[in-house]
């Protein structure tokens, strides 16, 4: 078996793209979409309205030719005569020349009698249908044809010179003057309507234009704007069917704007934050290249890990604020266990813990219910705790005591998540600045970038929870801090 060639491979690869371009739907014009929905009944309409017209144009040129007809029926049947027993029609040459006196039309008429004999005038005027039961004095009348012409014939039976035996009287007329008197009908009405068709196309096309006008306003003055005003869309001067739209485009707007603006002050913040360390490590290493002692070459070195992990730790903070504020929304969520995330976060941190000498434990529920599970996003969720327990830790200081719980009401479905430490605590008058970025608590000699609790405080928010901060042990000298975050059970993100 042979196999194409890499290039031959490659160019039939590259020509699949191409191929389904050429199917590609071309962009949908509204404006043409509703032409096409209001012209097409319209033009479907009028052959329908000519075919109707036409129906009652015959039928409204009938009506006068069967009444005339009907009115010579009646005058011929008053000349069939019965003389001594035999039947007979008593017409006159003159009235046989004024009944063939119409220039356009042929008018026939015929007697027999009740045995069908032929009696009197045209022989072969066709008989009327055989099952038709005879009934004296009703007129009647059908379309018919007589030597290749269409006729209207009338007819009747007359009750001469036997009641129970009625002998058969036609008048047929041809129809050219119907057809005639149809067609100018048709005419008439038509003729108008050719003018009136093109008319109403056009007063069409100029209302539509008009009516998407306010469309091409709004998109000249969307395209007039400079690409950094996102400020919101006038809607006095919008017409009413697309208030929705533009209401969608100003929500969008506004949640661009502060996307934009996070993202401008993360931009800040990280500048602001990496350029202390960073500036340290480029003096360190300076320093370390003019030291000569090996001593100080180790401290330098040490001095130079020590804000390489700094700067490590901010970064890693600031991406985690990032990641809380700008794309907690989109993350996906799952059924979460707060008790077991809880204590895989400390189980992860235990070895941590050991290297400063903290004492960290976890107590409260082990496990919470099924049924009070909340909704939420695992890894933010872990974020969250991770920073909690982090910040105790910091600021318990070695030997210090820091202590996770889950509390849950098994009544009202609220849960807790708390952490607590014995450290120096927060006053009271910094508990709220301590939740804004960047923000560090007077009086401490800790190292920290100051976005833990913020971090903190924005991954609760996405979960419709609750932060609170209070003294840990209030009858202590070191207060310490305890950090409650209050969820509601099977609260989403936002």
């Amino acid at each position: 078996m042979t196999h194409p060639a890499p290039d031959e491979r490659a160019a039939r690869h590259n020509t699949t793209p191409i191929s389904f371009g050429l199917f590609q739907r071309e962009q949908r014009s509204l404006f043409g979409e509703i032409l096409d929905w209001m012209l097409t009944p319209l033009l479907l309409l009028w052959p329908l309205s000519l075919a109707l017209t036409w129906v009652v144009a015959q039928g409204i040129a009938n009506k006068p030719f069967d009444r005339a007809l009907e009115y010579n029926l009646q005058a011929l049947a008053q000349l069939v005569v019965v003389e001594d027993g035999t039947l007979r029609f008593a017409i006159d040459p003159q009235t046989r020349d004024l009944l063939r006196a119409d220039d356009s039309d042929l008018v026939y008429y015929q007697l027999a009698d009740a045995r069908g004999q032929f009696v009197s005038g045209e022989f072969d005027l066709p008989a009327p249908p055989a099952d038709e039961v005879p009934e004296a004095g009703r007129i009647r009348q059908r379309d018919d044809v007589l030597r290749g012409d269409a006729v209207r014939v009338a007819y009747t039976w007359l009750a001469r010179p036997d009641p129970l035996r009625p002998v058969l009287l036609q008048v047929a007329e041809t129809t050219g003057r119907r057809s005639t008197l149809a067609n100018e009908i048709i005419k008439g009405v038509m003729v108008p309507q050719f003018v009136i068709l093109p008319l109403a196309v056009l007063l069409v096309w100029l209302a539509l234009v008009r009516g998407i006008r306010p469309l091409s306003d709004l998109e000249q003055r969307i395209r007039a704007r400079r690409p950094d005003d996102l400020s919101p869309i006038e809607e006095a001067d919008i017409p009413q069917e697309v208030a929705p739209l533009v209401s969608s485009i100003n929500d969008l707007l506004a949640r661009l704007k502060v996307s934009l603006t996070t993202q401008r002050r993360f931009l800040a913040d990280a500048a602001h934050q990496l350029k202390t360390p960073l500036a340290g490590l480029r003096m360190q290493a300076e320093l370390a290249q003019r030291e000569s002692d090996p001593a100080g070459l180790r401290g330098s070195l040490h001095q130079i890990a020590r804000s390489s992990a700094r700067a490590t730790h901010t970064v890693n903070q600031l991406l985690a604020l990032a990641r809380a504020e700008t794309t907690g929304r989109t993350l996906p969520s799952a059924r979460v266990d707060l008790a077991r995330l809880v204590a895989a976060v400390v189980r992860d941190t235990v070895p941590r813990a050991l290297e400063l000498g903290v004492d960290l434990g976890v107590e409260g529920d082990t496990e919470v219910p099924e049924e009070l599970q909340l909704t939420g996003n695992p890894t933010l969720l872990q974020e969250m705790v991770r920073n909690l327990v982090d910040n105790a830790m910091a600021y318990g200081g070695p030997k210090g005591v820091v202590t996770a719980r889950v509390l849950v009401d098994r009544f009202s479905g609220v849960q807790l998540v708390q952490v607590e430490d014995n450290g120096p605590g927060i006053p009271l008058s910094e508990r709220a600045l301590v939740m804004q970025p960047f923000y560090r608590a007077l009086g401490t000699d800790v190292d920290g970038s100051g976005l833990g609790l913020a971090i903190v405080q924005e991954i609760a928010q996405q979960h419709g929870a609750t932060v609170h901060m209070e003294d840990a042990h209030p009858e202590r000298a070191r207060p310490g801090l305890r950090v409650s975050v209050r969820f509601v059970a099977k609260q989403g993100l936002e």
